[in-house]
C-alpha cells in the first residue's frame, strides 16, 4: 500500500483536533498541480512543521480539486481548519497577493480524519529530509513505510480514534491485511465534487452564478443515497427545491420532466414548464460522474409527483 505524509500547519492541526470533524480539507494556497501520488482511499498522514517532527494524525484521500476560495469555505466551513471565513481568507491571501478577491486554491479532501494525542505522536521516518516542504510518499512494501504504517495502525486499533469503516469509493477497496476501506464521503466533499464535476453550471439552465448553485442528491441522503457524484446534480436553488419536492425529475436519458401539479396546486409555473421535455444542458465530462440510472429511476418512482 502506498500512503502519503503531508506537511501541515500546526494551527490547522490543533484547531481541527478540537473539532473532531468527519472530513477535512487539506488546502494548499499556491498549489497548481494535480495530486496524483496516492489512489483514492489511501492514507494521508499529517506531519507538523519542524521542530515538531512528528506524524500527528491523518485521514483517507477522497479527491484533489481546484476550487474558488469562496466555494471552498461554503462547502467545508470550519473543516478548512479556521473558525471564520475572514481567518481562512487571510491565511490564503497572504500567499496570493494581487490575485483578485476569489482565487482558486488546491483542496485535498480527506475523510475519516484522526488526530493523535501528544503521547501518541510518531517520530518521522529516518530518511525524511529537512528540505521536504510539501510531503513524501511511502509504501508498506518497503521497511520504512511498513514500520510507519504499523505504528499508525497500532494507535488506531488501540485508541479507536475513529469508529466505523473507513474510506471512499464503491466497491470496497482492500489493502492486503492492513486496513479495509469503504465509502464514506461526507456532505462537504459531495458538494465540492458535484460543483466541480458540473464546472460550476446548473445541469438544467447552465446558470453559473455560484451563490445560487446547490448540489442536489438524486436519491436523498436520508434515504440511504450515497454522497457520490453519480448521485448528484448541480442545480439552481429554485430547481433544487422543485426537484426535492417532486415537482421536477430527470429521465434515464437525461430529459427534464415538470409535474402538472405545479399548475394544479399553485396556478403558475410558466418558467419551469418551458424546460419540460428538454435535455439537460450541462453534464459532467466523465461518464462515471454523470447521473446513474438506478438513482434517477428511484427519484422518478419515489419522489416525482407526475
Amino acid at each position: 500500500m502506498k500512503f502519503y505524509i503531508g506537511v501541515t500547519d500546526d494551527n490547522w492541526f490543533h484547531f481541527l483536533a478540537q473539532q473532531q470533524p468527519d472530513e477535512v480539507n487539506f488546502w494548499r494556497p499556491r498549489d497548481k498541480s494535480n495530486f496524483k501520488v496516492i489512489q483514492e482511499g489511501a492514507p494521508f498522514l499529517f506531519k507538523l512543521h519542524s521542530p515538531n517532527n512528528f506524524i500527528v494524525g491523518g485521514g483517507f484521500f477522497v479527491k484533489h480539486l481546484f476550487l474558488p476560495l469562496s466555494l471552498t469555505w461554503d462547502a467545508f466551513g470550519i473543516k478548512n481548519g479556521a473558525a471564520t471565513y475572514d481567518q481562512f481568507r487571510q491565511s490564503i491571501m497572504k500567499f496570493r497577493q494581487g490575485e483578485g478577491l476569489n482565487p482558486t486554491i488546491g483542496s485535498t479532501i480527506l475523510t475519516e480524519p484522526f488526530f493523535f494525542e501528544r503521547q501518541d505522536w510518531i517520530p518521522i521516518p529516518e530518511n525524511w529530509s529537512k528540505n521536504i516542504v510539501k510531503g513524501k510518499s511511502y509504501s508498506t512494501d518497503e521497511p520504512i513505510g511498513s514500520n510507519v504504517w504499523r505504528q499508525v495502525k497500532e494507535r488506531l486499533d488501540a485508541k479507536k480514534y475513529r469508529e466505523g469503516e473507513l474510506a471512499v469509493e464503491e466497491p470496497e477497496t482492500r489493502y492486503g491485511n492492513t486496513y479495509e476501506l469503504r465509502s464514506r464521503i461526507g456532505q462537504s466533499a459531495f458538494r465540492a465534487m458535484v460543483t466541480d464535476a458540473y464546472k460550476y453550471r446548473c445541469a438544467i439552465t447552465k446558470e453559473k452564478t455560484l451563490p445560487v448553485l446547490e448540489a442536489a442528491h438524486i436519491k436523498p441522503y436520508s434515504e440511504a443515497g450515497p454522497n457520490l457524484t453519480k448521485n448528484g446534480l448541480l442545480l439552481r436553488s429554485d430547481m433544487h427545491i422543485l426537484f426535492d419536492k417532486g415537482y421536477m425529475t430527470v429521465t434515464n436519458d437525461h430529459i427534464v420532466e415538470v409535474s402538472r401539479r405545479i399548475r394544479e396546486e399553485y396556478e403558475n409555473g410558466k418558467e419551469y414548464y418551458a424546460w419540460h421535455g428538454k435535455k439537460l444542458q450541462n453534464l459532467p465530462e466523465h461518464n462515471l460522474d454523470q447521473p446513474a440510472t438506478d438513482y434517477l429511476q428511484w427519484h422518478q418512482q419515489e419522489i416525482y409527483l407526475g
